[in-house]
């Protein structure tokens, strides 16, 4: 996670962009982007009673991880238009890291290529 996502959880100073923002980033890095999103679009119907089942299960997870904006989260989370944006945000990264990963081989790709030509060229 990133330094200043990692501050602004222990702090509870993020507004609610930022909070998105910083679980879409954490589901991404995790690798859990196409679950998650999964998840969410067959719950939104019942964002509410998803929000409510965060706040029962609040001690457990504030026993293993120390978020003061957890509160704020289980909040954004009854509103389903925040639920979309999450979705929207898990996917951009989704997409994002696809790319990267893309320009990785075709980096790679060149890169053997150009040792190939060398090889010939001097053999």
């Amino acid at each position: 996670m990133h330094p200043f996502l990692k501050e602004a959880l222990k702090d509870g100073n993020l507004d609610e962009a930022a909070l998105l923002d910083a679980v879409a980033t954490r589901i991404a890095r995790m690798g859990l982007g196409v679950p998650a999103i999964f998840f969410l679009e067959s719950s939104k119907p019942l964002s509410f009673l998803g929000s409510q089942f965060l706040v029962f299960i609040e001690p457990f997870v504030k026993t293993f991880i120390d978020i003061k904006n957890y509160d704020k989260f289980c909040l954004m989370m009854e509103d389903r238009s925040n639920v979309e944006k999450l979705i929207l945000k898990v996917e951009e990264l989704e997409e994002k890291a696809k790319e990267e990963k893309r320009q990785q081989k075709k980096e790679k790709k060149a890169e053997r290529e150009r040792k190939k030509h060398e090889r010939v060229q001097s053999g």
